[in-house]
């Protein structure tokens, strides 16, 4: 069986990198019932955020955690009680073979494993930040207005890493979502669980999936991430000795 996430070490432990929708895999006896070119959508991966993950992960050789499991089998960046956990519909397309799952089944081989290597992870590693990497579309297919942001920076209550990485991006002249294309306060479940909850600074990098499609765009940003982690630990850093 497919462990639920890729686990990447790294020497430098006090970042932890995470990517819950890293894969666009289904296992061979899950029939979502689409066409498989549906899998490589948005709705299906995070388009550019897995190779994005492993390259900053590389860089800062810093542990990572990527999901093994498309977000169509189901979402792992939702609570285990949201109605999108396993979703029948995604930006207009049909899901059928989800209509009939059993959630109850799908949470315990998929989602409860999925966050329960998380909470260990965080445990044994005790990471001073914690990052989540993801990407959104330009456009949703179904409605959606044009999204100009090139990145956002998503948190719910602590605002202590979000912050500062949104004057980060902006400084460098990057169009800067706060809390956009989506509020951390209403998606933020990985982070809300595993981050805040523990009194970890974190953010949810959200970048605009045109930019990352590609091998450079992968690269220039793998360079751009890892600077920003590196301003993030040094930002921390200074808070810490102020409070002192």
């Amino acid at each position: 069986m497919t462990p639920p996430a890729e686990i990447l070490e790294g020497s430098q432990r006090d970042i932890l990198l995470l990517c819950d929708h890293a894969s666009k895999a289904v296992p061979d006896d899950v029939d979502l019932g689409i066409a498989p070119e549906l899998l490589d959508l948005h709705i299906g991966v995070d388009i550019g955020a897995g190779p994005l993950t492993r390259g900053v992960a590389a860089t800062l050789d810093a542990p990572a955690i990527l999901a093994t499991a498309s977000r169509l089998v189901v979402d792992l960046h939702r609570e285990p009680d949201h109605p999108a956990l396993i979703p029948l519909r995604s930006d207009g397309h049909a899901v059928p073979g989800n209509e009939h799952a059993d959630r109850a089944e799908r949470i315990a081989r998929f989602h409860a494993p999925y966050h329960r290597l998380l909470a260990n992870r965080v445990r044994a590693q005790r990471p001073r930040l914690i990052l989540s990497i993801h990407s959104f579309t330009p456009r949703l297919e179904q409605g959606g207005t044009d999204r100009p942001w090139e990145v956002g920076i998503l948190y719910n209550r602590d605002a202590r890493a979000a912050l500062p990485a949104i004057r980060f991006f902006e400084e460098r002249g990057w169009v800067t979502g706060d809390n956009q294309p989506y509020s951390g306060r209403l998606l933020n479940a990985t982070l809300n669980r595993h981050a805040e909850a523990n009194g970890i600074p974190s953010a949810a990098i959200e970048i605009r999936n045109d930019l990352i499609r590609h091998r450079d765009g992968v690269a220039g940003w793998t360079a751009l991430l890892a600077e920003l982690a590196n301003s993030l630990r040094n930002s921390l850093a200074r808070g810490v000795a102020a409070a002192q």
